[in-house]
């Protein structure tokens, strides 16, 4: 499953001076709309708090999130940007190219 515009869903919160309510602790991708993060972890289950403010690229770019101890890695993979098909196709090695040791 690939999350198109993931938020975040944390462990735990704080409050910042503007009273605005950001994620901390543990944080995964989450896709509003779905009761579960990209991962796969149900949020009721695993206690996992909702930031539908927090876009999830934000988070990973350090611009929210500052209290945030770790990232979900399954998370990170599945919304992670790929590179487009003809940028990755395959080309048979150069024959006049030294050997690879």
């Amino acid at each position: 499953m690939r999350a198109r515009a993931a938020a975040v869903a944390a462990s735990s919160r704080w409050t910042d001076e503007d009273g605005v309510r950001a994620p901390a602790g543990e944080a995964h991708a989450w896709e509003p709309g779905t009761n579960q993060t990209v991962c796969g972890l149900a949020l009721s289950r695993s206690q996992l708090e909702r930031f539908p403010h927090v876009s999830w690229d934000d988070l990973l770019a350090s611009r929210t999130g500052e209290r945030v101890k770790r990232v979900c890695p399954r998370c990170r993979g599945a919304t992670r940007r790929r590179e487009p098909r003809e940028a990755r196709r395959w080309s048979p090695p150069d024959p006049g190219a030294p050997p690879v040791s």
